[in-house]
């Protein structure tokens, strides 16, 4: 059992910059891809990022890309998540998530991932 754990978040202008951390303990041999995902009240769990653990690939939904970073710290078994130019939109609980299922294209679904952090507040207020 993969244990992870959120850091970061918390409350923003418009226009500023977080950063959010998931740190990964017991079994982490066995993740194959971290990923963040955000849920807005009201809404759906959406894909927001993710990287390979190993050969660290990324992966961005539309609207976060050019603006987050995803990025690993592999020997602290950490993956980082830069936010910048934040928007009122970008408002949600953040959630770290990890894979252990061989890789493929396919990165963006919840059922994908079987390890799930507690999640963390963002908030970027107008």
């Amino acid at each position: 059992q993969v244990h992870l754990v959120e850091s970061g978040g918390g409350l923003v202008q418009a226009g500023g910059s977080l950063s959010l951390g998931c740190a990964a303990s017991e079994h982490t041999f066995r993740i194959n891809r971290v990923a963040w995902f955000r849920q807005a009240p009201g809404k759906e769990r959406e894909f927001v990022a993710a990287i390979n653990w190993s050969e660290g690939s990324t992966y961005y939904s539309d609207s976060v890309k050019g603006r987050f970073t995803i990025s690993r710290r592999n020997a602290e078994n950490t993956v980082d998540l830069q936010m910048n130019s934040l928007k009122p939109e970008d408002t949600a609980v953040y959630y770290c998530a990890a894979s252990d299922r061989a890789l493929d294209s396919s990165v963006t679904s919840t059922y994908l991932y079987d390890y799930w952090g507690q999640g963390t507040q963002v908030t970027a207020s107008s």
